[in-house]
């Protein structure tokens, strides 16, 4: 049902009418420097492609690169972070495959199910839908200045916080007011994986910077101009095809280029039903913000 030719965010292949298997992938080096959380915000991030898809995790393998000379006390925390992150999404870690590398690597392979009537995509937005993100954004600049050694610890801790909270909550969400239009907001940024979506769904995505949720030192690491290389990479694949209104900064453009990790699912929510999704994301404590709509037209627009 899906595989190469679409963007999406896993490969789906359909058993029966009422079930499909999801298939995903997704491992990388290291984004914070305790070894543990490093582990499970990865597991978080490769489980995020099932619930995206609107479908329920179930098993998974490791895929681990590790140096030599890494201690296996560092190893195994990383592993322990994985397997207690796949264990509170529901999910059983069934084996997987170490080589040696320079740099540790870590991830998932995830096996999942969806119904495939009720599939989410990121070709399912209709004009006319709200946006709803369930995640701050920020999370790149807020790891970058980690890694140059200017970050505060109150940030980074909130960034993990964020980065391992998984979307199993806000993937319920979705199925729950059968939405079919959504996507998880990782390394293409904001902007770039809603071009995918608008691409995608023939529409054009109006965002309002001014409801964008950030990560609390986002905008102080961004005016400092600490931004990740992927985001200025993302600006160059993408930022033809962006119209931001003048009021809006360069550091604040550059922002929603920033390639996330684990980032949260951005679903597109019939207006009818979007009050009532709202009250239902505070009965199960998940944060919920609403950032744009979906319009006639091509591309993306940025309003202050």
């Amino acid at each position: 049902m899906v595989g190469l030719a679409e963007p999406d965010d896993a490969a789906v292949w359909r058993l029966s009418e009422d079930k499909a298997i999801v298939v995903t992938t997704d491992f990388f080096t290291p984004v914070v420097d305790t070894p543990y959380e490093y582990g499970a915000i990865a597991a978080a991030n490769s489980l995020s492609d099932v619930y995206a898809m609107g479908g329920q995790p179930f098993l998974a393998l490791n895929i681990a690169a590790l140096p030599d000379n890494l201690p296996n006390e560092i190893s195994s925390e990383i592993l322990r972070g994985g397997a207690e992150k796949a264990r509170h999404a529901g999910v059983v870690i069934a084996g997987g495959h170490t080589v040696k590398d320079k740099e540790p690597k870590y991830g998932l392979v995830v096996i999942g199910f969806v119904d495939p009537r009720k599939m989410i995509s990121k070709s399912g937005l209709r004009v006319g839908d709200a946006l709803v993100l369930t995640k701050p954004l920020g999370g790149g600049v807020t790891t970058t200045a980690l890694k140059q050694e200017k970050s505060t610890e109150r940030h980074i801790q909130e960034a993990i916080q964020w980065m391992s909270r998984l979307n199993k909550k806000a993937g319920q969400l979705a199925t729950e007011f059968d939405l079919r239009g959504g996507t998880d907001i990782t390394g293409f940024g904001l902007l770039g994986h809603g071009m995918e979506m608008a691409d995608a769904s023939g529409v054009m995505l109006s965002f309002k910077n001014s409801t964008l949720p950030m990560l609390s030192g986002a905008h102080s690491y961004a005016n400092r101009g600490i931004f990740p290389g992927g985001a200025f990479d993302n600006k160059d694949h993408y930022g033809g095809k962006v119209r931001f209104d003048e009021g809006i900064s360069e550091p604040d453009q550059m922002l929603l280029f920033d390639p996330q990790t684990s980032g949260g699912l951005l679903l597109g929510v019939p207006q009818a039903g979007l009050n009532s999704l709202i009250k239902r994301a505070d009965e199960i404590n998940q944060p919920v913000w609403v950032i744009g709509e979906v319009r006639a037209g091509k591309g993306i627009e940025v309003r202050s």
